[in-house]
């Protein structure tokens, strides 16, 4: 078609310019000639002779120039200048040089020269029946739906026969087949074109596939003919639903079932292919959520699978839609109810229920009191469900069988102390009859309510509490406590003191306690010189209806502090100051005793051990002065040269911590022996009867002391023989003073602190270990080593 749309512009030129040269030149010569040749010449075939027909002497032909100018196939011919000649250059194929065009001609223009001349030749070429028709394609499929109704129209693609004419395809026919006919549809340019129709429904289910054969035939003689395979796929439409291959599925199972377990197997077939025949399973639309959560099936393979417990207390028996269902755009469903019957295990424990629980019962509860009632219950069926229930054996209770089937009363069987045990922890255990039994334990708590039966009781009785003397009023002295085993009300215990109206502790009346705590204050101060030891009675009461009380006594002791200033008997002057005279003779030896200071401390201990020493002397070498006894002895001879007088200056001091002291004064005169005998009876007579004043303040004195010590010890035997020997020796004898020196010696044993009571001992005189007589226990107040011994005197 390009060759020939160039060749005909080139004519169209050629014209041109000949019109053009023929305006110029005003001459021209135009000829046209027409050949017909059938295809398939051979090279150097003779089409015609131009310069003949045209009426061109030949010899001129050379000269003139004669050739092709312009031709719209000028490769497929020439010309001979020697005779004019049209020859085939080349096999001459039409339908490789026009195609489908019909006519076939070919343009050729012949020029000459001297004079010009163009001249138009036209060659047809003329077609033979050398082609068969051919199919686009060997093999044709066609997919075809089960569904298409008859009359149904296919098109096919047509067969291509590059001959014209009669020579191209006429016709087609189709291979015997009840189901297709061919009808041809006439399409100009595209020929005849075969269409296939449908006259008979299809069923895949049947006929699956066909093949056919097409024919086509062109009109030579004799014909050709090319031929193409159809293969047709009836494409399947969902119209069978699934069926499944069982009527009933029916199945066993225990309950308890491990998840994931596969039960049953369900199998559904479908005539149908592809996504048609394509079986899936699922639950049918009526199953419950609850089901849903107990079963599943596998969509594939159809196995039905536990997915939950399965417990054959809450359902024995399952009906399950199973539902099978093509994979069709419009799917088709089958639907079977699967029936699983849920067999019993012992799988369920007794359960054990309490009601009408008393959760408190008050210790003086009678045997037989109804504390709980307690029913048991299993969810097993059978031997499986058959329950009894038991108590263990050491405690006060026990299970009474009532009138309904497992069900018990738990009461008391003997009388309860909370004080004792104040809660009791009660295991109930219930057992089945399966094989194996199961069991179940539950623990109920029974509290043991309070009843005010227990009277306070003080930690310790009788109390024994010692009190420093010169105490601060309304500070705190000691504390009592007593407890009460009951609670709450019944265990608040409130204090007070037992005052008697009839005989009234004169130290009673000062001492107050805190109702709360039993702290016990003094509102006013002690004086161990006035009262060394009381007591009284503390009454402790609780707070329960009707309330109980217990009472104690208290011993208080009073300890000594050092708070007395030593007193000087001797000497005194008539004024009362401790001063005195003393005359001796010039020729005394030494070792005379000039006289002897006495003094006297109300306190005791250390307190009241006395010391003397010179703290002024005139002549420290003629006196001397014992540390001990207060005697003033001369330590030499008197000699001309001495002084006449002498001031002894004698300091008297305790040995308390703080140490207090007094100072009396002696004036020695010395005289000569016939004077001294003389100042002699007169002094004699008048100390006579100061010693007489000194000897019956002295009887006083001491006549006290010794009242007060023998109260002490019949006090002290009262006690041991009333109170535990923890506490008998506490008690604190006062020093027995009767003008003499005495000795008491204080030690220490681990916490303990003793002081030793007894006839006058010499200084260096020892203590035998392990010896308790005349011995009293102390509190140590200050800490000490063990084993430090302490010697008291006092005067």
């Amino acid at each position: 078609m390009g060759q020939r749309r160039r060749a005909q512009w080139l004519e169209r030129h050629v014209k041109i310019i000949f019109v053009a040269v023929s305006l110029v030149f005003g001459t021209t010569v135009w000829a046209q000639i027409r050949y017909s040749i059938s295809e398939e010449q051979k090279d150097g075939a003779a089409v015609g002779n131009i310069a003949k027909d045209l009426g061109i002497d030949h010899r001129t032909l050379k000269e003139r120039g004669f050739r092709i100018v312009s031709t719209s196939g000028e490769s497929l011919f020439s010309v001979n200048q020697n005779d004019g000649v049209l020859y085939v250059n080349g096999k001459t194929d039409r339908e490789e040089v026009c195609e489908r065009s019909t006519p076939c001609l070919i343009n050729l223009k012949i020029a000459l020269e001297n004079p010009l001349e163009i001249h138009y030749i036209t060659v047809e070429i003329l077609d033979i029946n050398d082609h068969s028709p051919q199919f686009p394609e060997n093999e044709k499929r066609l997919e075809i739906w089960e569904s298409a109704v008859p009359g149904a129209r296919y098109p096919l693609q047509a067969a291509r026969d590059p001959d014209s004419g009669s020579n191209s395809v006429q016709m087609y026919k189709l291979s015997h087949t009840d189901y297709f006919r061919i009808e041809m549809v006439d399409r100009d340019e595209d020929g005849k074109r075969p269409v296939l129709v449908l006259q008979k429904p299809l069923d895949r289910e049947i006929t699956k596939r066909m093949q056919l054969q097409l024919t086509a035939l062109d009109g030579g003689r004799p014909p050709k003919s090319g031929t193409m395979e159809i293969k047709i796929d009836v494409l399947d439409i969902n119209d069978n639903a699934p069926v499944f291959t069982k009527d009933t599925y029916t199945v066993m199972l225990n309950e308890n079932t491990p998840v994931g377990t596969t039960i049953l197997r369900v199998n559904a077939t479908d005539s149908d292919e592809g996504q048609n025949g394509e079986v899936v399973y699922s639950l049918g639309h009526d199953v419950s959520h609850k089901l849903r959560k107990l079963f599943d099936v596998n969509r594939v393979t159809g196995e039905i699978i536990v997915t939950g417990l399965l417990d054959f207390e809450v359902k024995d028996k399952y009906q399950i839609d199973i539902q099978a269902s093509d994979k069709g755009i419009v799917p088709l469903t089958t639907d079977k109810i699967v029936t699983i019957k849920i067999a019993d295990v012992n799988d369920n424990a007794p359960q054990i229920e309490v009601t009408s629980f008393s959760s408190a019962v008050p210790e003086d509860s009678k045997p037989g009191t109804t504390v709980a009632l307690i029913s048991v219950s299993d969810l097993d069926s059978e031997m499986n469900g058959r329950v009894s229930c038991s108590l263990p054996e050491d405690i006060p209770f026990k299970l009474m069988p009532s009138s309904q089937d497992n069900t018990y009363s738990l009461v008391t069987t003997s009388s309860l102390d909370r004080e004792t045990i104040s809660h009791y922890a009660i295991t109930l255990v219930a057992k089945d009859a399966g094989q194996p039994p199961l069991s179940s334990v539950k623990t109920i708590t029974v509290q043991v309510s309070d009843v005010n039966d227990n009277s306070p009781e003080f930690s310790v009785s009788p109390y024994a509490f010692y009190v420093m003397e010169n105490n601060v009023p309304g500070k705190s002295l000691f504390c009592v406590s007593a407890s009460d085993k009951d609670t709450s009300e019944n265990g608040v215990v409130n204090y007070q003191i037992w005052r008697d109206g009839i005989v009234e502790n004169t130290y009673k009346s000062f001492i107050n306690i805190n109702h709360e705590n039993g702290e016990i204050y003094a509102l006013k101060s002690f004086d161990f010189e006035t009262v060394k030891t009381f007591n009284f009675h503390v009454v402790a009461t609780d707070s329960g209806s009707p309330s109980l009380s217990s009472n104690v006594t208290v011993n208080v002791f009073i300890l000594d502090q050092n708070d007395n200033v030593p007193v000087i008997l001797y000497p005194v002057s008539a004024n009362g100051s401790a001063e005195g005279v003393e005359e001796i003779p010039r020729n005394v030896n030494a070792g005379h005793l000039v006289t002897k200071v006495r003094a006297y401390d109300a306190d005791i201990g250390y307190n009241g051990w006395l010391l003397f020493s010179l703290q002024e002397v005139s002549e420290h070498s003629l006196f001397g002065l014992d540390r001990y006894t207060g005697q003033i002895r001369t330590l030499r001879s008197f000699t001309e040269t001495d002084e006449a007088q002498h001031k002894l200056v004698i300091l008297v001091k305790d040995n308390g911590n703080v140490s207090l002291s007094a100072t009396a004064t002696v004036i020695v005169k010395v005289v000569e022996p016939k004077e001294a005998f003389a100042a002699s009876d007169v002094k004699n007579a008048v100390k006579d009867e100061e010693e007489n004043n000194v000897t019956f303040y002295l009887i006083i004195t001491l006549g006290s002391v010794s009242v007060l010590f023998v109260i002490s010890i019949i006090v002290l035997i009262v006690m041991q023989c009333s109170k535990s020997t923890d506490y008998s020796s506490k008690y604190l004898q006062e020093a027995n003073y009767d003008g003499t020196l005495c000795h008491s010696i204080q030690y220490r044993s681990g916490d303990k602190r003793y002081m030793l009571v007894g006839p006058r001992m010499s200084i260096g005189s020892t203590i035998t270990p392990g010896s308790n007589r005349n011995t009293l226990v102390i509190p140590d107040r200050r800490r000490r080593d063990s084993g430090e011994v302490r010697i008291y005197k006092a005067l």
